[in-house]
């Protein structure tokens, strides 16, 4: 089988349910989710991307608000929990490879140099402007 991409590759993983630093536990973790909620289904729009970038929104809404608002650690964990989920099943509705991708798209910036702006370090593809 290749790379597996999709819910239904990603649920013929056998997923642990115990924390073991394995991108492979994540993505089956997530796929089951979305298989048992039949997220693909046209009526649910669960892979809609444009009801999934409004979502993403949202939480990365209440992330702000967690940090900015002095909540408890654990509460700001837990909404970036929220987002990580939410984007590895981006990947599963779009059928992408995201790890081949986050490792490729490392290389990459690994290369740049970084530049300190007003805010803070950035590293970025930077054109003469």
């Amino acid at each position: 089988m290749a790379r597996p991409v999709s819910v239904d590759d990603w649920i013929e993983i056998e997923a642990r349910n115990n924390p073991d630093g394995s991108w492979m536990t994540m993505m089956s973790r997530v796929a089951a989710f979305h298989h048992k909620h039949a997220f693909a289904s046209e009526e649910n729009h669960g892979h809609d991307m444009g009801y999934r970038v409004a979502l993403t929104v949202e939480e990365l809404g209440e992330f702000a608000a967690a940090i900015t608002k002095g909540k408890p650690d654990e509460e700001a964990a837990e909404e970036l929990a929220d987002l990580l989920i939410l984007i590895l099943g981006h990947s599963l509705a779009m059928k992408i490879d995201l790890e081949s991708e986050f490792h490729r798209k490392m290389d990459r910036i690994m290369q740049r140099e970084a530049r300190r702006g007003k805010l803070g370090i950035r590293v970025t593809e930077y054109t003469d402007e």
